[in-house]
């Protein structure tokens, strides 16, 4: 597995953890203490503030998973990958989009640039 992929898998497991505990855990292997997650919906830093979000996703779409739609893409120190957000009932998917990650030198991912292709309601 690629360091592309490798940081990917982590991103979605942290996106995808149960329970305050679970997401606090995810977060703190997968980003720096330092990082930045920017989207349309939220522009948040720290372990803290990206477990906000998570948990706000949570939240909002109770019962929804993140998949990775595609493959990794990246070079140098950045990556790309697509997702949707999809019911674990139904296999309904509201919401997708693309993500823009930066790698720190142990992997973790220092920033993440994100951007909605499709949400609900549009």
């Amino acid at each position: 597995m690629t360091t592309y992929a490798t940081a990917a898998e982590r991103y979605f497991a942290a996106w995808n953890a149960d329970g305050a505990e679970a997401i606090a855990k995810a977060v703190s292997e997968t980003f720096t203490e330092d990082a930045t997650y920017t989207d349309p919906l939220a522009d948040v830093s720290g372990h803290d503030g990206i477990a906000a979000a998570i948990a706000g996703a949570h939240a909002q779409f109770p019962g929804f998973e993140f998949r990775m739609k595609g493959a990794v893409d990246g070079n140098h120190h950045i990556a790309r990958f697509s997702w949707d957000l999809v019911s674990r009932a139904d296999g309904s998917s509201p919401a997708g989009g693309s993500d823009v990650i930066t790698l720190a030198e142990d992997g973790r991912i220092s920033s993440v640039s994100g951007f909605l292709d499709r949400v609900p309601g549009a």
